[in-house]
């Protein structure tokens, strides 16, 4: 059995006005096939090249390990010079991955290599970030703090990508005073037996090759796994919609600070009821 999910609808290229009144509106994801092919980094960005331009720098490194009380929000499971990095992504299978990675502060260089697409909404010029993963390599799923309109543009090798609405929110165990689910399921090959609740649940999927657009709705939970070593780079805008604003002002104002707290004062066993209380509210709603 697998999960229900249908093909993220594919166009060669769009216009604005096609793009505001079929995807935007409606808020339903799309891959943008050729919509880049004029960007310098089209054709220059790849693997090597970032090793060309960023060899030196010193990035921060994530992997898939379970979220612990003493975490910072954010704070790299490991460090690694841009260089040793990609040469590891070439060589072996790795979990380290690399995400919010902000091109006009590390990199400005790599700014005359791309514009800001117009699709007929305000992007947020200030945050262009970068994220890298190798091989096998794949973040729990989540949704944006911010609940962004977010377009990752995807440069070398294939990316799978599974997504979901809000609407979705009761059958994918998520974790309360959080933006994510429960991080040991494997969304790529999910056991219904365990999460039972996940057959009720409908999304979308895809699979990103160099150059193609991916624009997912505000507040779409995405699920991401590198088939092949490579990178992408997200833009955003803020959310439209006024509930979808709403719960992006309470997460980042209250939400993120009341976790915190509490990790702060009951520690692990905060994270662990939080886990437990991801179950039995999800199996509950079946």
């Amino acid at each position: 059995m697998k999960l229900n999910l249908q093909d993220i609808p594919r166009v060669k290229n769009i216009t604005k006005e096609d793009f505001l009144k079929h995807y935007f509106k409606p808020q339903k994801p799309v891959v943008i096939e050729r919509f880049i092919e004029d960007w310098p980094a089209y054709t220059k960005w790849s693997l090597d090249y970032i090793k060309d331009v960023a060899g030196d720098k010193t990035v921060p490194l994530y992997d898939d390990r379970p979220v612990d009380y003493k975490d910072g929000f954010n704070e790299p499971h490991a460090t690694m010079k841009m260089s040793e990095y990609v040469d590891l992504l070439k060589r072996e299978p790795t979990k380290y991955r690399i995400f919010l990675w902000n091109v006009l502060k590390e990199i400005p260089q790599l700014q005359k290599d791309y514009t800001f697409p117009d699709f007929g909404i305000k992007l947020m010029k200030s945050l262009p970030m970068l994220f890298f993963g190798g091989t096998n390599s794949h973040t729990f799923m989540h949704y944006d703090i911010d609940l962004a309109n977010i377009f990752h543009f995807h440069f070398e090798g294939k990316k799978q990508c599974i997504l979901f609405d809000q609407k979705q929110n009761e059958h994918l165990y998520k974790i309360p005073h959080s933006l994510i689910t429960r991080e040991d399921i494997d969304f790529s090959n999910p056991d219904f037996i365990k999460w039972p609740a996940l057959k009720n649940a409908k999304g979308w999927q895809c699979e990103l090759n160099h150059g193609e657009v991916l624009y997912m709705p505000e507040g779409y939970w995405h699920y991401m796994k590198y088939i092949t070593p490579g990178f992408s780079m997200s833009l955003r805008a803020i959310a439209r919609h006024p509930k979808n604003l709403g719960k992006a002002v309470y997460n980042v104002m209250v939400m993120r600070h009341f976790d915190n707290l509490m990790r702060r004062i009951k520690g692990q066993k905060w994270i662990d009821w939080k886990n437990e209380q991801a179950v039995k509210r999800t199996n509950a709603a079946i």
